[in-house]
């Protein structure tokens, strides 16, 4: 039990709930379209266009896998939707997640981060029950759902950000933060078996009605028990309220009244530790978005995985990547507490993690043909590793700019989610009438090449210390001023935003 009550852990607890059901429904589809498909109607299609067209790219093309267990069901759906279809309704999503993120914030910190995050659900659900009657109608409709699911998504992280800020005590960031953001990596894991299970079974409508309807008991207990700052939250003792509000000085917010520096902007994009994170963010996010978005469909396309056990094979990684990415986390914080490393080494370290060993597993994975055991393993290692990025480059933001950590944050992300829009859309036009071992070998290569790029440009240009912009457009008389009276304490403040974000 936490001093002072519990009721700032059932905020994490319901936040960290929110990420799973916005993570979850997210990447169900990616499951449920394996069986959503009539993917012999597909594989005819295909092999006619090949014939008549003499099409030369599957020349040196190995076939795909004769799996042991690829004729155990006719996993054939009603949709003949293309590889091109496919990828541009996977992709879309991100087309309304790209434009809702800056936005979202403002309204997070403007109005109720608690009503933005409840929508978020809200409309994550109701686009999410209206799948299957969607499906039906068009893929047009579809398209509408995903892009209506990707507005919500999109404000997701900036309005939880919003509420940590006001509710996590700075030497518990790094636990709440924790168990808020455990929810992306648990929800994929178990969306991705609910889903396997629930199409392989009941049939793929119940992946959306059933994974709707259990969301909607969240949101019951979201506006009952949550509000957005412990002054405004009736269900906590006043112990664990001035707890909170000392430690976060908000208790005496009349005393600090001056309001924050506008963006340095100019001063930003001429940030060489910016662009750091910045190219590492976006190349980073090409490989996450193509193992989260495409991985079930090279397990069924190549590897000829059925349906049941591509769920399981697909969820399995994303778990081991969480315990990963929290032990990776606490060590390298260990190290840095003991002053053996530095901040910057740190966040090297882990970004290093993340690329370089998925890009060795990707590398492997080109050559071992159809040994599935041995692709399983090495996604699954691949997979497990980029869960450094958590501590690596998504935490790097706040060692730089702690003052707009959070506006950082929106322009990276915002260019990062790109490869959501980029990749379904690459893997659907590569692999187009050629589901085959060596256009996927194409696909990784292509991946391979933007994790080298992701390496060199943060070990040349990534830093973890505080930049000299972080005080804004101060003339240099205000700067000089302000820093004889506050470095000492900046930078304690600074480490302890550090240890408490390792999001």
């Amino acid at each position: 039990m936490q001093p002072g009550g519990n009721t700032r852990y059932i905020l994490a607890v319901l936040g960290s709930i929110a990420m799973a059901i916005i993570y979850g429904l997210k990447v169900n589809l990616s499951v449920a379209m394996v069986a959503m498909l009539n993917h012999s109607a597909l594989a005819h299609n295909a092999a006619s266009a090949v014939g008549a067209n003499e099409q030369h790219h599957q020349v040196n093309a190995e076939p795909v896998c004769q799996g042991s267990n690829s004729t155990e069901a006719v996993e054939d759906g009603p949709f003949i939707w293309s590889e091109p279809v496919q990828g541009i309704i996977l992709s879309c999503y991100f087309w309304g997640y790209l434009v809702s993120q800056v936005p979202g914030a403002r309204v997070a910190e403007s109005f109720s981060a608690r009503w933005v995050m409840f929508f978020s659900v809200l409309i994550n659900v109701v686009c999410t029950l209206l799948t299957p009657v969607a499906a039906k109608m068009h893929y047009v409709a579809m398209i509408v759902m995903r892009i209506g699911e990707g507005i919500g998504g999109g404000v997701t992280f900036p309005a939880m950000h919003v509420m940590l800020a006001s509710w996590a005590p700075p030497n518990e960031r790094s636990v709440m933060s924790a168990i808020v953001y455990a929810g992306t990596a648990l929800g994929t894991v178990i969306s991705m078996l609910m889903a396997g299970v629930l199409a392989g079974t009941l049939g793929w409508e119940s992946v959306f009605y059933v994974m709707g309807g259990l969301s909607c008991l969240w949101m019951v207990l979201w506006l009952w028990l949550i509000q957005d700052t412990p002054t405004k939250q009736a269900l906590i003792s006043q112990e664990e309220r001035d707890l909170i509000t000392t430690s976060l000085g908000t208790g005496a917010a009349s005393a600090h009244n001056e309001p924050k520096p506008p963006v340095p902007w100019r001063k930003v994009f001429t940030s060489a530790p910016f662009y750091g994170i910045l190219i590492a963010h976006m190349c980073n996010n090409w490989g996450w978005y193509m193992l989260l978005i495409e991985l079930p469909f090279y397990m069924k396309q190549v590897l000829q995985f059925n349906i049941k056990e591509n769920a399981v094979v697909t969820a399995i990684p994303f778990l081991t990547m969480w315990f990963f990415s929290m032990a990776l986390s606490k060590t390298l914080d260990a190290l840095r507490s003991r002053g053996k490393i530095t901040t910057t080494i740190a966040r090297k370290t882990a970004t290093f993690i993340a690329s370089a060993v998925p890009m060795g597993c990707l590398l492997a994975l080109c050559y071992i043909g159809c040994q599935r055991g041995l692709a399983v393993a090495l996604m699954t290692i691949g997979i497990t590793a980029i869960g450094g990025m958590f501590c690596g480059l998504l935490s790097n933001h706040i060692d730089i700019a702690p003052n707009y950590a959070g506006t950082l944050m929106a322009i990276t992300n915002t260019a990062a989610t790109l490869s959501g829009i980029i990749v379904p859309i690459f893997v659907g036009q590569i692999t187009h009438g050629n589901q085959t071992i060596g256009a996927w070998r194409v696909i990784f290569f292509v991946t391979i090449a933007l994790y080298v790029v992701e390496i060199i440009a943060y070990l040349l240009l990534a830093s973890g210390e505080e930049q000299p912009w972080n005080k804004g457009d101060k003339p240099a008389s205000s700067i000089e001023a302000a820093e004889a009276e506050a470095t000492p304490l900046n930078t304690k403040e600074s480490k302890q935003s550090y240890n408490g974000q390792d999001q």
